[in-house]
């Protein structure tokens, strides 16, 4: 894949610059969801029994390059301890002397956190001078945050130019995961696409038509690609200006081969709130003062049939308006079916970006699927075929 690993690395009494993405919620000063500490421990704890130093360098909210006491990583110790069960020693800088004196005396079995990168506004400008000080703090770096891998900062793209690197744990699941959903698929692909707007995922809906077998759009998005086609959908979300990028897709995706699926049924409502009065029509017959919500039984039932007959699925996006009942009902089974197959071997999923992990997690599917990327803009550009800057430095 052009990058390495930490098994690559020789790390026994290395300080290692590790770049994680611990951006957690807090609330009074305390973290209120690990989750994002919780993926970079066993990144952490296989540094430390290489015998090698941690040094953590990360984000923290938008401080756009200034001291913004809120934003301090300084609150984070706790957590950091009591997930990584290791002392978590801070230092207020993460470049200049105060950094370089908490680096030096790190010890064995310890975790150094620096200060937040973005107080510095040398770390947005991707600044090359900014780089060469953090590199004076460590031997080797390792990138683990995979979900900042878009943005070329100076600790995510720069830093890895200016000493070893390599992947950390997380960074090398994500990126094993992509390449198994679209650099090196098994056949047949499907990718499930839903969400409300055409105008948000044109790139990935360019890219996706060149690398899978099957299509499957849903959600309000599919609103606008059964609109470009003369169909009547009343008063649904739908992007008519977007009109002739769907049909371009249309055709693009008729010209390589791929399948479009749409809904071929669709269920709709007057009222958009919980339980409002619905009813399942055919995709052609969406009355003019209702709106479609959800995909229809029929709809789901084809999905699966797709899913049985795919050996890998990409999904990105609810097939309805998955936050209320009944309009959940398409993304839950539909998920919940992929899950299945997922489980029994049958089928390798991986899906992230957006609603899609709320949507997975609503319809208990979540855990079944082969990997779930909580990486947001970095999974959609990924998906988009773009050049990842924090990605391609490891390979520099």
């Amino acid at each position: 894949m052009g990058w390495k690993t930490l098994d690559d690395m020789e790390l026994e009494g290395k300080r290692v610059l590790t770049r994680v993405d611990i951006n957690v919620p807090l609330e009074d000063g305390r973290v209120t969801d690990a989750t994002r500490i919780e993926r970079v421990a066993p990144t952490i704890a296989d540094i430390l029994k290489a015998g090698g130093k941690p040094i953590l360098l990360a984000h923290f909210g938008r401080p756009k390059g200034k001291r913004v006491p809120e934003m301090s990583l300084e609150q984070l110790v706790p957590a950091l301890s009591e997930v990584f069960g290791v002392p978590v020693v801070f230092a207020p800088d993460c470049a200049g002397p105060e950094a370089r004196s908490a680096a030096e005396k790190l010890e064995d079995g310890q975790v150094l956190l620096l200060e937040n990168t973005r107080f510095h506004a040398e770390e947005e400008q991707n600044d090359e001078s900014f780089a060469e000080e953090m590199a004076k703090l460590g031997d080797i770096y390792c990138n683990d945050a995979f979900s900042a891998a878009h943005r070329a900062h100076a600790s995510t793209e720069a830093l890895a130019r200016k000493l070893p690197c390599c992947a950390g744990r997380l960074m090398q699941a994500e990126l094993e995961a992509l390449e198994k959903a679209l650099g090196d698929p098994k056949r047949p692909v499907a990718a499930v696409v839903g969400g409300a707007k055409v105008s948000t995922k044109i790139d990935l809906l360019s890219n996706l038509v060149e690398k899978v077998d099957r299509l499957i759009i849903g959600g309000g998005m599919a609103n606008t690609f059964l609109s470009a086609q003369g169909i009547d959908v009343g008063k649904s979300l739908s992007e008519a200006d977007l009109a002739a990028t769907a049909k371009e897709i249309l055709q693009k995706a008729e010209d390589i081969g791929c399948d479009v699926v749409l809904p071929c049924d669709v269920v709709v409502a007057r009222e958009f709130k919980e339980n409002a009065e619905h009813e399942t029509v055919g995709a052609l017959d969406c009355p003019a003062d209702a709106m479609i919500l959800d995909a229809g039984e029929m709809s789901v039932a084809r999905i699966n049939d797709i899913l049985d007959h795919s050996s890998t699925l990409i999904w990105n996006g609810p097939l309805g308006a998955f936050e209320i009942a009944p309009f959940d009902a398409a993304t839950n089974a539909a998920a919940k079916h992929a899950a299945e197959l997922s489980r029994d071997g049958k089928l390798i999923s991986v899906a992230g970006g957006g609603d899609t992990v709320a949507a997975l997690n609503r319809a208990g599917a979540a855990e079944d699927f082969t990997y779930i990327s909580t990486a947001g803009g970095a999974f959609l550009e990924w998906m988009e075929g773009k050049t990842l800057p924090g990605v391609a430095a490891l390979g520099a």
